[in-house]
């Protein structure tokens, strides 16, 4: 009973407040698609620079000369937790809500412009790198993305009415309480993710730059 409750809760949160989710959705869908366009705005001299140190890169993991797995993994969750948390810290301080919008197109923008200038560069062997080193932490760092910015303006906006709408509603603790378990869950999530950039990532692309022969 307490689990289909639980439920019936989480599928009104969610309904309630389906046109932030949509909003947020669209955002980072715009951030992709503007990254995408980034690329074909790039001179041709910048292309070929950027893409001489991609391929460096290619090289060491070819060869095995990347960093150290654990160290890949701590990276990677400070950088996607550092964002997560300013996030979360954003949605807190109201002032904060064009910032955490501004935050997540961005990372729509590095995404689409990541797998764009793979794809424009190198084509069919663009895209196979970009689904073996992108595609898999981001199936789950996205999500967390679009979620806690979610919300986070949710949270935000909840807070504008009561401080300067004088809406006094429900209690705000249990709401603030909630905002902390979703921030918990957020950074176990992202330690997952940055365990597969870390540990399954590196595999992937060795072996497909092997068998593609860069």
């Amino acid at each position: 009973m307490k689990k289909r409750l639980y439920q019936n809760d989480v599928a009104s949160y969610f309904r309630e407040h389906s046109s932030i989710f949509l909003f947020v959705v669209i955002l980072f869908l715009m951030g992709v698609i503007f990254g995408a366009i980034v690329v074909n705005s790039m001179s041709f001299t910048q292309k070929e620079d950027l893409f001489y140190y991609l391929s460096q890169f290619f090289g060491q993991i070819s060869t095995g000369k990347t960093a150290d797995n654990n160290d890949l993994f701590m990276q990677s969750f400070f950088h996607n937790s550092k964002f997560i948390g300013l996030i979360w810290i954003l949605g807190v301080s109201i002032i904060g809500l064009p910032v955490i919008l501004i935050i997540l197109f961005i990372k729509g923008m590095v995404v689409g412009f990541t797998v764009g200038f793979l794809v424009s560069q190198m084509g069919l062997k663009g895209f196979m790198l970009a689904f073996v080193s992108i595609l898999p932490q981001n199936l789950i760092i996205i999500p967390v993305f679009i979620l806690m910015a979610s919300f986070s303006v949710i949270f935000s906006l909840r807070m504008i009415r009561r401080q300067f709408l004088k809406k006094i509603g429900e209690p705000i603790y249990p709401f603030f309480k909630r905002y902390i378990i979703t921030l918990v869950a957020a950074f176990i999530l992202i330690s997952a993710a940055s365990g597969i950039e870390a540990y399954l990532s590196p595999w992937l692309m060795e072996s497909v730059i092997t068998s593609i022969g860069l």
